[in-house]
């Protein structure tokens, strides 16, 4: 048993479809225009996300193919001049980087070269001095550093010890002046019982 579908429904479905595919179309150009404004590139992917449609719907209505085909056609040409552009004021950038470069270049085998004169000079003073001394007498000399460092520990031991004793020492006296005062005190005021 099969089921007819009155005419009127159907031609209202069509229309309906038809009205769909329309607006679908007007967004595909909308989504064209926004790319080319952004100077983004014109893909079917992009279009099919900025036009929130499917790309089967793009490859199966040859009008939105076809504009998207010139579209694509359009900015390849366009990225082409702009790409000739480009590159001439690339080239010429370039050229000015090479030039800059060349004078730092130059400039830094001048200062490497001085820098080199000035080592130069500074060994030649190291071995001067190094040759004034002999081995024995730069062992004589560490020997010397090596007691002169033990006899300051020595000495600075010694200072705390008797800066421990120093202030022991005081420390009696001030106890002492105590029971001295105590006992003038004492001697001053006898006491009144007897």
């Amino acid at each position: 048993m099969t089921a007819t579908v009155p005419e009127p429904r159907t031609a209202a479905a069509l229309a309906a479809r038809r009205r769909g595919t329309d607006a679908a179309l007007v967004r595909v150009r909308d989504a064209i225009t926004r790319l080319r404004r952004e100077k983004a590139q014109v893909s079917i992917a992009a279009v099919a996300r900025r036009a929130n449609v499917s790309r089967t719907f793009l490859y199966d209505h040859p009008e939105a193919r076809a504009t998207i085909a010139a579209a694509m056609t359009e900015t390849g040409e366009r990225r082409a001049q702009l790409l000739a552009d480009q590159d001439q004021e690339g080239e010429a950038i370039w050229r000015e980087r090479a030039l800059n470069a060349e004078d730092g270049l130059k400039a830094a085998h001048a200062e490497i070269l001085a820098q080199r004169t000035r080592i130069g000079e500074l060994l030649g003073q190291v071995r001067d001095l190094e040759s004034e001394w002999t081995q024995g007498a730069v062992q004589r000399i560490t020997t010397e550093n090596t007691t002169l460092k033990q006899r300051v520990r020595q000495l600075t031991a010694d200072n705390r010890t008797l800066d421990e004793r120093l202030k022991a020492a005081r420390s009696n006296l001030r106890f002492q002046d105590r029971r001295v005062a105590d006992l003038e005190a004492q001697l001053l005021d006898p006491p009144v019982g007897k």
